[in-house]
């Protein structure tokens, strides 16, 4: 769409089109940088880099689940433009990282509300006093704690829940109740070494128990939508999906307080190439996660 658009707009022709060498034909006529999928009729989501984003379009108004950076959401905000005329009603945030919510700041003036769990909204907050960057922060003016937040727009209904610490202390679930999708946020990594967050209160112990708990909430049919997914990995998932991030989250205790029995240092720790039991989470950053299992094995 975006291509033909803008050969029809600016008159390019095949005749003009002869005229790059390869690399610029391969390079116009590359996907472009940012894609969306529908998973419903008016459920979808939004990559580009950063925190996957969802997005519900109502009559009543449109629903965004986490913003990425400032120069990815306008690509987004344009693009749900030319779907629906209805204002942008709710921004929620599921946890406060700079690549979920540093592109609120887009979304200024134009969505009513901004909404997260208060422990993200403190993090948030915490973050930009500490890096001095409070004027390029759009912050939730709609908190919850653990009873969550409900809210119907349109025939949609969302729910979120808050299970306790997991990646931070301030994760949400965001429930789309009719369409029985679940946005996870960065509470799933599908086949990605996670960032764990110790800085802002993330337990990895409490982060199994949370997962369960997301299992034994939902039903057989829900779509789980997570934050990041390794390579050639989907960010749509089912509950299967949420317990094998789980069994992984303790294989990497597990193989962690082995090696500290053994009498191996952090930095001994963190060269692994694989954590035991979990051959699928592969690639670059094995080091977080055992960085913060070490902190919090170690750590009374």
């Amino acid at each position: 769409m975006q291509r033909r658009n803008f050969l029809r707009n600016t008159g390019l022709t095949l005749a003009s089109l002869a005229l790059l060498n390869k690399e610029s034909m391969a390079a116009f006529f590359a996907d472009p940088a940012w894609k969306i999928k529908m998973l419903t009729d008016d459920i979808g989501v939004f990559t580009e880099k950063g925190g996957t984003i969802a997005f519900l379009l109502t009559k009543k108004g449109i629903v965004v689940i986490d913003a990425q950076f400032p120069d990815t959401a306008p690509h987004l905000i344009d693009e749900l433009k030319k779907k629906s005329d209805n204002p942008f009603r709710y921004l929620i945030n599921t946890h406060h990282h700079g690549d979920h919510t540093s592109g609120n700041i887009a979304f200024k003036g134009l969505v009513e509300h901004v909404v997260a769990h208060e422990n993200s909204l403190a993090n948030q907050k915490k973050v930009a006093i500490d890096k001095k960057n409070e004027d390029k922060q759009l912050y939730p003016d709609i908190t919850f704690g653990a009873d969550g937040w409900k809210q119907k727009v349109g025939k949609e209904k969302i729910r979120t829940y808050y299970f306790g610490p997991g990646h931070t202390n301030g994760d949400a679930l965001i429930h789309l109740e009719h369409a029985n999708i679940v946005h996870m946020g960065d509470l799933v990594f599908n086949r990605r070494h996670p960032f764990i967050d110790k800085t802002a209160g993330a337990e990895i112990a409490n982060w199994i128990v949370l997962l369960d708990k997301a299992i034994a909430t939902f039903d057989s049919n829900t779509q789980f939508v997570c934050g990041h997914s390794g390579k050639d990995y989907d960010i749509v998932l089912k509950a299967d999906d949420l317990k094998s991030f789980g069994d992984y989250l303790g294989n990497v205790l597990k193989f962690t307080e082995a090696e500290i029995k053994a009498g191996k240092s952090k930095e001994e720790i963190i060269k692994a190439k694989e954590i035991p039991g979990s051959p699928e989470w592969k690639g670059d950053g094995i080091d977080r996660p055992l960085t913060a299992a070490y902190i919090e094995l170690t750590t009374k």
